[in-house]
This record gives C-alpha cells, structure tokens and sequence, in this order.
C-alpha cells in the first residue's frame, strides 16, 4: 500500500486504486471462507488468498525500499500491520486466517490518501496517466471475474450428478481458458445457473482481452508527432511570417503619413 505524499508523486492513484479492489477482495474472501461452504470451494478460495498474500508482500516491500525512513513506514505508518495481513494461509499456523483482519489497515490507509486530495487532482491524475488507469481496471476486473465466476460455477456444478467441474482445479482451469475465448471444452457447466455463469465470463473475457490488446497496440505503436510545436506555442515559420506582414503595414503607414494621405483601408 502506499503512502505518503513522496510515493504519490512516483506513481498515480492507479496502482493505489487497484491495492484498494485487491484488499476489499481479499477481505470478501475471508468472509466467505466462514460461510459453510464446500471443502472444492474452501480450497479454492485459499489458492485465491494465498496469490493475493504475494501480491501483498511485494507491495509491502516495495513500500518498504521507498520509504524515506524504514521505522517511519514499519511503524509510523503501521507498516508491520501490512506485513500480518500478507502471511499466507499455508497450512501451518491453524489461526493465520486471523491475520487478514490486519488489512483494514491497509483498507483505511489508502482510502485516507485517496480522500486527501481534490476531485480536481484525481481527475487530471486520470487524464495524465489513462493508460495505467486501463491498464489497472483490465487486470483487476479480470482478476475479479476470474475469482467470482470460478467459485460461483463450482458451487453450481458441486450439486449436479453428471458434473465435470468438481474440483477447485477443475472450476479455475475453466475460468482461465473462458475469459481467455479459448474455451477448449474439456470443462464445461452442466447446470442452466452454470451456464448463465459461463456466458457472463465470456462476454467479459472479450471485453477484457480486447481491453488489453488496445492498451498494447498503444504501446508498441508510437502516436504520430505533429509539426506544430507542443502545448499551443505556434511554429516559428508561423511568427516570422507575421512580423514580416505587420513591418510592411508599418511601413506603409508611415509612408501615408508622411504625404499626408490617409491610412491604407480607412
């Protein structure tokens, strides 16, 4: 998570923003693994959590080598709450779920910087850095349709009789190859609420790979520079020729003047 106002001016909100969906995720999560849910479905979410947790403990040490001072980030900014919130749930400590609750602190952090500035800021941030904005919003509804629709197809197909989905690995697998419109079909749902499932993670993947594919062309083709010099400033051939012309008026006036005849175009 971030931070002060050095990080602030590094990077844009976007990435601040996307730890925010991410920590608000993680935290749904942890609420539905309390839920009596299916030992497929508990195991998937676990693997979910357990990938978020990385992500975490990247964004924990990345805040923590930009930090201008490592006790001020670790302590002043409650910095070791979110190294708590990022342990993984990896079977060896049986109250490490307990320690999601520690990324409140992460939640209210970010949610603190983000109100801390003018609606005017956020949207000129919007405007300068679009492309980390896109590129962000892709990568997490991704993220998002691939965790709800995975866990959601799997609870569905978990209470058919002739399901093939009816494993944590078998419900992420599918999910991966439908938002990609891969779709091999060694996977599919069975039940008519699978189905439904099914098409709403086709019709996102195809807005979200084309999403991403924009945002890559834009990278890789470079947007075409113009002759007019940036920001507004008119060329230099476009001043000189205007001060040849108001010289010449100049010119002839003072002529006019001096033969006592009338200024031109009076």
């Amino acid at each position: 998570m971030s931070s002060g106002p050095d990080s602030s001016e590094k990077r844009s909100n976007a990435y601040e923003l996307f730890i925010l969906v991410l920590t608000l995720l993680s935290l749904g999560i942890m609420v539905v693994l309390v839920l009596p849910v299916s030992d497929a479905t508990r195991q998937l979410l676990t693997v979910y959590d357990n990938a978020i947790c990385v992500v975490f403990l990247i964004d924990f040490f990345g805040n923590l080598s930009r930090a201008p001072t490592k006790r001020e980030y670790f302590i002043g900014r409650r910095g070791w709450l979110d190294l708590l919130g990022s342990v993984p749930a990896l079977g060896f400590f049986k109250y490490t779920a307990l320690l999601r609750l520690a990324r409140l602190s992460r939640l209210a952090r970010i949610t603190r910087l983000l109100r801390g500035q003018k609606k005017r800021e956020l949207i000129d941030d919007v405007v300068t850095h679009r492309g980390q904005y896109a590129a962000f919003v892709s990568v997490t509804a991704a993220m998002i349709v691939l965790v709800v629709c995975s866990v959601l197809v799997l609870q569905f197909e978990s209470r058919a009789a002739d399901a093939n989905i009816t494993t944590g690995g078998d419900a992420l697998w599918w999910a991966l190859v439908t938002i990609t419109t891969v779709g091999y079909g060694d996977f599919f749902p069975v039940t008519t609420a699978g189905r439904i499932t099914g098409a709403f993670v086709m019709f996102a993947g195809v807005g979200i790979i084309g999403a991403l594919a924009s945002i890559l062309a834009s990278v890789l083709v470079p947007s075409p520079k113009t002759e007019e010099e940036p920001d507004g400033v008119p060329a230099t051939g476009t001043v000189h020729q205007e001060l040849v012309e108001i010289k010449a008026e100049l010119s002839a006036l003072r002529r006019s003047l001096s033969i006592g005849g009338e200024p031109p175009g009076s």
